[in-house]
């Protein structure tokens, strides 16, 4: 099959890429890089021309209030071009336990992407996932002060990127799941503990301080960022440091 991958030379994106291409299908990465807009739909019939599958793994700029807009005029113009070019399924990455944060502007955001999916003239699919672990040292550099980090006690299952783009790989290459798979990393930590474990690791002698108003995933409530049910990854955290 043909994949337009918009996106694809991201973190996620160039690994689905790879992986769709090692077999034997043909994934195009389309991004600005490229030549494509996905807000002003520049290059976008070009892109899909042909696809039988488009991967949709562009991110907003921003995380703030600005996160909506982004997504509302992106997938507004990538599903035109879909239903245009004769897509017959399209592909996003979201987040799991998006819809029980309201509180945060981008786990907003993403529920309204899955919304206009959803709602779209495309067959679709939506993989929603755990926390990456990629994302652990930016988490730490939010609250860091001097030698010390302040994290909440927050549950979060994390996985790795590679285990992202092989479940993201293996739904587009399938039938439209018309819904959501939920995909996640084995374990289930505190945001705290997780942070000591990254910085032992690391030989990082900073002290991690729990403190449940501290960053981003303080507003979170309860485990809600974490799935037992979830289609669970192999990849650990501790074998991923290594």
């Amino acid at each position: 099959m043909k994949f337009a991958v918009i996106g694809g030379t991201g973190l996620i994106g160039s690994q689905v890429v790879k992986n769709l291409n090692a077999a034997g299908h043909e994934a195009v990465p389309h991004s600005q890089t490229t030549g494509i807009d996905v807000i002003s739909g520049r290059g976008l019939g070009e892109a899909v021309a042909g696809a039988d599958v488009i991967v949709n793994l562009t991110n907003s700029p921003t995380f703030d209030e600005a996160s909506p807009a982004f997504f509302q005029t992106s997938m507004d113009n990538l599903l035109a071009a879909a239903q245009k070019g004769g897509v017959g399924h399209f592909v996003i990455l979201s987040i799991v336990g998006a819809d029980q944060v309201p509180e945060l502007d981008y786990y907003r955001a993403k529920v309204l992407q899955e919304d206009i999916l959803a709602a779209g003239p495309v067959p679709y699919s939506i993989v929603r996932a755990t926390q990456f672990m990629e994302f652990m040292d930016a988490v730490l550099s939010w609250t860091a002060d001097g030698d010390t980090v302040r994290l909440p006690a927050t549950p979060i299952q994390p996985i790795a990127s590679k285990d992202v783009a092989d479940a993201v790989a293996e739904v587009a290459a399938g039938t439209p799941l018309g819904g959501i798979r939920n995909i996640a990393g084995p374990e289930v930590f505190s945001l705290d503990e997780l942070g000591r474990i990254t910085l032992t690791h690391k030989g990082d002698g900073r002290t991690v301080v729990t403190d449940p108003t501290a960053g981003m995933f303080a507003v979170v409530k309860g485990d809600v960022l974490t799935d037992k049910d979830a289609h669970l990854a192999r990849t650990r955290y501790v074998d991923w440091l290594s």
